[in-house]
């Protein structure tokens, strides 16, 4: 924070001096005061935007649409400032000044952000972290995440044997430093004494116990902690897009991208795919499905067409090395160009720019009764991208395609629950790179 908040005070002086090289004592009076404005402001907004609230298990896409809405909200304190200050550079620079703070924040920021990361890869700043009690779904789930990004820097012991008694498990916890314990929230495979016992002595050690919630139970998502007076009370979660003006932002929103993207981009690059695809496989361009969309309506979902024509496309998920896949079409599902004419599914209303990607018929019907908390993504339209795809959660994985779509439909459930226009413009810039630069998820 001291950091950011020098450099606030150093681009502000630098604009000033560019305007004025001359300094009079009511101008350093007058610079001193709209410093100290601004950097009480920006204190005070990092609260509600939790700027600095930064976990180690945060991702790069979260901590970017955190400091888009940190610095859209501070722009319009310098105009504010501008208005009522005597410091007339504010009012003639103030865009450029922020402009000119946004990249350099956003640089440094960024560049602390991924030494961080680096630097817990090679082993360094990390937590010694332990599972306690009986393995589910949820722990095993959380523990492969744990493993897979060495970037959090999580140092993982397993739990001990149920029969190890308090003073074996908080001798474990002294000789292992152990910073956090991650337990069930419900069937532990404690008992209720020893369970109590391993609060009391985890409060009297320091450790954290993080309780982890089945994947089949959704009660702690359907609700939200709320308070009368100092007495905590559950209450039915809102959902951001049950809101209609939030929903109707959106909606605006998919319409002009999606028109802007098919007459600025389609208008050739549609003639050309399709030539392309004409002239290298025998069939239609376009390979429409059905799929489940908002509350479950079916729609049919368009792309450009990337296999051979054949009768197991609606029946059978796509694999590693799909001998169906065209040549072409391997390109086009590396770039993600196949899903271009999805964007004709979002102007007509049936899909989103940014949301949970549709599923084959079968694969839903398949895993509803399976995963707790599939559903929940019926609650808003399908997006041609969304948070699981560009996390890296799409394909089928052979190894453990059930602990991957877990994963999908986590990742699908944070952004129902926690959607905002931010994030959706922090999605589609990540979608855009892995366009660029090609999707080693992709199939």
């Amino acid at each position: 924070m001291l950091l950011d908040l020098l450099v606030i005070a150093s681009v502000f002086v630098y604009f000033f001096r560019l305007k004025n090289p001359i300094i009079s004592s009511d101008a350093q009076e007058q610079n001193f005061l709209s410093i100290l404005l601004l950097s009480l402001f920006w204190v005070l907004l990092s609260t509600k935007t939790r700027l600095y609230s930064v976990s180690r298990n945060s991702t790069y896409t979260l901590y970017l649409e955190r400091y888009f809405s940190h610095m859209v909200v501070f722009l319009f304190g310098i105009i504010l400032l501008g208005k009522v200050s005597n410091n007339d550079f504010i009012k003639s620079e103030r865009f450029l000044m922020v402009f000119v703070l946004f990249l350099i924040l956003l640089f440094m920021k960024s560049l602390i952000f991924f030494f961080l990361k680096s630097f817990r890869s090679l082993g360094g700043n990390f937590r010694n972290v332990m599972f306690l009690g009986k393995a589910t779904n949820a722990t095993i789930i959380l523990e492969d995440i744990l493993k897979q990004r060495k970037d959090y820097g999580f140092r993982i012991f397993q739990a001990n044997p149920s029969d190890s008694s308090i003073e074996q498990i908080t001798n474990f916890w002294k000789q292992k430093s152990i910073h956090t314990v991650f337990l069930n929230s419900e069937n532990s495979g404690l008992d209720k004494e020893t369970e109590e016992k391993v609060f009391a002595e985890a409060e009297l050690a320091k450790v954290r116990i993080i309780l982890v919630p089945n994947i089949i139970q959704d009660h702690y998502f359907k609700y939200e902690l709320n308070y009368i007076e100092a007495q905590p009370i559950l209450t039915p979660a809102k959902f951001p897009l049950d809101n209609q003006t939030n929903y109707f932002y959106k909606r605006t929103f998919d319409i002009v991208f999606s028109s802007i993207v098919l007459l600025l981009i389609g208008s050739w690059l549609f003639p050309l795919i399709g030539l392309l695809i004409k002239l290298t496989s025998k069939g239609p361009v376009f390979f429409t499905q059905k799929r489940y969309g908002y509350h479950d309506e079916v729609f049919h979902c368009i792309k450009f067409r990337t296999m051979v024509v054949n009768d197991e496309s609606s029946t059978k998920t796509t694999l590693a090395n799909d001998s169906r896949i065209t040549k072409l079409g391997k390109f086009l599902r590396k770039t993600s160009l196949d899903e271009l004419p999805q964007f004709i599914n979002v102007l007509i209303g049936d899909m989103s720019v940014v949301g949970p990607r549709p599923h084959m018929l079968l694969v839903d019907d398949f895993y509803k009764p399976i995963i707790g908390r599939y559903s929940v993504r019926s609650l808003v339209k399908p997006g041609i991208t969304g948070l699981a795809q560009v996390s890296g959660y799409r394909g089928d994985k052979e190894d453990n395609m059930e602990i991957e779509m877990q994963k999908r439909i986590m990742a699908d459930a944070y952004y129902v629950k926690n959607w905002n226009m931010i994030l959706d413009g922090i999605l589609i810039l990540k979608t855009i790179f892995l366009m660029v630069f090609g999707d080693k998820n992709a199939k």
